[in-house]
């Protein structure tokens, strides 16, 4: 990929070529994941440049990240537009001047008459990872981390964000900018800003289609006790104005059809049961904004969003029609084929005017009430004023509670897709133990690359579900670490290393963290580690009736370290999507009240991810996928169902880290037994690799 990319640079005029060479001389080569499923999310402004003089070799390979690279707009004279998003990804340190762009919104602000605005940080489908198009935020702020809210007035800027960014806010905002800490003492949250600065009549604005109907609601409550005038829905956002021609257009990959080797359900059947769902809550129809559950709904995928394959589209579904809102550009014979005449393809645009018509169309004056349509909690504000709000009946996604529930062609296809993603880490850890034991020098990043090579050459793989955390030392404490050149750091053979990643398969959705020590650990890091150990082994072994939540089991997880004093402060467990979001819901494990809501249920796919972390020093988590399976008890107290787990990661764990004398013989009983079903599954993939059969047999030996 690099040749190619210099020969293509030495046929652009010498000033180009002089410029960019030194850039991809040092150029990384890119993984094929990082060039297919989510090549978009640093290429696509380039991609999508109508003026672009590059050609289309060059601009697959330039979004790559690249160390040191430098700035082509002082030396192209290329469209400022073709480089901006791609210069801010670049580094975690970069800073970017935001006076001319706060000026400009403040101008739009005063001519709509808002005197505070919000710009957050999701897209219009509340979606966990967003694309550069919908990176506001961003633009607006020079903040690139993923979490925050911009808040500007006609004097002031803040940027709220939480613990995680702290650092990488205070490098990157500019004068113009005052950080809010989320969590610290004496400093208000976004919304007790937003309402303060509403104080005396002020107006608030935001558009619509950003926050949810609603959050909208208890976000106007706030600012109105305050003393604040309005807030208001606005059609149009001011920062596409202000960001006008260099806002990346928005993407319009091939949509996938997925089989139904695959998916398990033909799409109409889904729908069917949809209807009688519609019937039974005496509802005339349910809009869908979560990509993810209108992929699942319509067995299709797409790779408009980074590592998420989902595409951009909203769908409705009435007694008698389908209609599925999607871009142009992405309509094709084989989607049309797909879905027949059961499904009616309307612009992704018109989502807005149709809802209305929609609603205007369905109201029966005679009824003592307007009919419902039953409308989603993440569904945005933008479509509740569409439909009209007092047709809305807020509630839980059907297709959500649906999704979740995996058929038993799905939970085969996670058994199947973590078996060989377990052979790739299995080839991953030995490859990687015997480069540093012969003192090789790997960074982060290297160790990162060279586990998607081996995740790539495995059956039915698509790219990676998250990016890769790969952590070393200190760096394995910060939870949501993500390694980046030039700060990664080597891989240090005496310290702790944490491994969190995952896969999308088209048969499934993968998510494993394994910590291991490739030298001789501390005796707090092999406490520490046997404490979280025997935590995941307590999930993983629970037996519970039918009705208990993740919220009730979340202790089980924790209770070997809460004997010593210790905890972790994120949940420990959330839902796998089937080929999709490597994080779902509704069901989970952990802390958070709304988990207690959501029953587990049978076909349920969440994780089981215990750990500990102490700043500065070593982080450690393990993490298995597990299903929620029927159990045989000898008895059945209320006539309930048991329920319990099956895990399907199938990965070793670290002998090393491991006080087998803090272990009990049923735990050890336990390790054993899943050991000897990870060589049972893996060794037979692995006839070819001597080095990895060799390290699965030494970490699987029974104790």
């Amino acid at each position: 990929m690099q040749s190619v990319a210099l020969r293509v640079l030495r046929s652009l005029p010498t000033r180009a070529s002089n410029s960019l060479e030194p850039a991809l001389s040092c150029a990384r080569p890119a993984t094929r994941s990082q060039l297919c499923i989510s090549r978009h999310y640093y290429s696509t402004r380039i991609r999508n440049s109508r003026q672009t003089p590059l050609p289309g070799t060059l601009r697959a390979v330039i979004y790559h990240r690249q160390p040191k690279l430098p700035n082509p707009l002082q030396t192209l004279g290329l469209p400022r537009r073709l480089f901006s998003t791609l210069l801010e990804r670049t580094s975690q340190h970069t800073m970017v001047n935001t006076t001319e762009r706060l000026a400009a919104l403040r101008a739009l602000m005063k001519e709509n008459g808002i005197d505070v605005y919000i710009v957050p940080s999701e897209d219009a489908h509340q979606s966990e990872y967003t694309s550069p198009c919908d990176g506001r935020r961003e633009y607006i702020s020079g903040f690139t981390g993923s979490a925050g809210w911009a808040l500007i007035t006609h004097d002031k800027a803040a940027l709220s964000t939480d613990g995680r960014y702290f650092n990488q806010a205070e490098q990157q905002l500019d004068e113009n900018w005052t950080l809010l800490k989320q969590g610290m003492a004496d400093v208000p949250t976004w919304s007790e800003w937003v309402a303060a600065e509403a104080t005396g009549g002020k107006n608030v604005g935001v558009d619509a289609s950003l926050l949810t109907y609603a959050f909208s609601k208890s976000l106007k409550t706030k600012i109105q006790k305050k003393g604040g005038g309005d807030l208001v829905g606005m059609t149009e956002n001011l920062v596409d104005k202000v960001w006008g021609s260099e806002r990346p257009a928005r993407p319009a990959e091939p949509v996938i059809i997925l089989d139904k080797k695959f998916a398990g359900k033909d799409f109409v059947e889904k729908i069917e049961d949809l209807r009688k769902e519609l019937a039974k809550q005496k509802s005339h129809g349910l809009v869908l904004t979560g990509l993810d559950e209108i992929m699942w709904l319509f067995n299709i995928r797409g790779s408009d969003i980074p590592f998420n394959p989902v595409f951009f589209c909203y769908a409705t579904i009435t007694p008698t029609a389908t209609t599925l809102f999607i871009n142009p550009q992405q309509r094709s014979s084989e989607l049309e084929a797909h879905l027949g005449e059961h499904v009616q393809l309307v612009d992704y645009d018109h989502v807005l005017t149709t809802l209305t018509a929609l609603s205007e169309k369905t109201v029966d004056e005679n009824a003592a009430e307007p009919q419902k349509f039953l409308f989603p909690a993440n569904a945005s504000w933008a479509l509740a004023q569409a439909l009209g709000e007092s047709r809305l009946e807020e509630v839980r996604s059907p297709v959500t509670v649906a999704k979740a529930i995996k058929n038993e062609t799905e939970l085969e296809g996670m058994r199947q897709c973590h078996i060989r993603d377990g052979v790739a880490l299995i080839e991953y850890f030995a490859w990687l133990e015997e480069q540093l034991q012969n003192g090789a020098e790997l960074d982060e990043v290297d160790a990162a690359d060279k586990l998607e090579e081996y995740r790539k050459t495995k059956e039915n793989f698509v790219g990676l579900s998250f990016g890769t955390i790969s952590s070393t030392g200190a760096n394995a404490a910060v939870i949501h670490y993500h390694p980046e050149r030039p700060t990664a750091a080597k891989i240090d053979p005496n310290a702790i290393y944490l491994c969190d990643s995952g896969a999308q398969f088209y048969d499934g959705t993968t998510d494993t963290t394994r910590t291991l020590h490739f030298g001789t650990p501390t005796p707090m890091e092999i406490k520490a580690y046997t404490l979280v150990l025997k935590g995941n082994i307590a999930l993983g072994q629970a037996v519970f009736p039918k009705g208990i939540s993740g919220y009730q089991l979340d202790p089980l997880a924790r209770q070997f370290l809460w004997s010593e004093g210790l905890d972790y402060r994120h949940g420990t467990g959330h839902g796998v999507g089937s080929f999709l979001n490597v994080h779902e819901g509704p069901q989970g494990i952990g802390t958070r009240i709304q988990y207690s809501e959501v029953p587990l249920e049978l076909g349920n796919v969440i994780s089981n991810e215990p750990g500990y972390y102490e700043d500065g020093k070593f982080g450690i988590r393990i993490e298995n996928i597990i299903l929620v399976v029927p159990i045989k008890t000898n008895h059945q107290f209320g006539e309930k169902p048991y329920w319990g787990f099956e895990t399907v990661t199938m990965v070793p764990m670290c002998r090393s880290l491991t006080d087998i004398s803090l272990l009990t013989e049923d735990e050890k009983k336990y390790l054993n037994e899943y050991h000897k079903e990870v060589f049972e599954k893996t060794s037979p993939l692995l006839s070819g690799d001597q080095r990895a059969l060799k390290w699965l047999q030494r970490e699987t030996a029974p104790y």
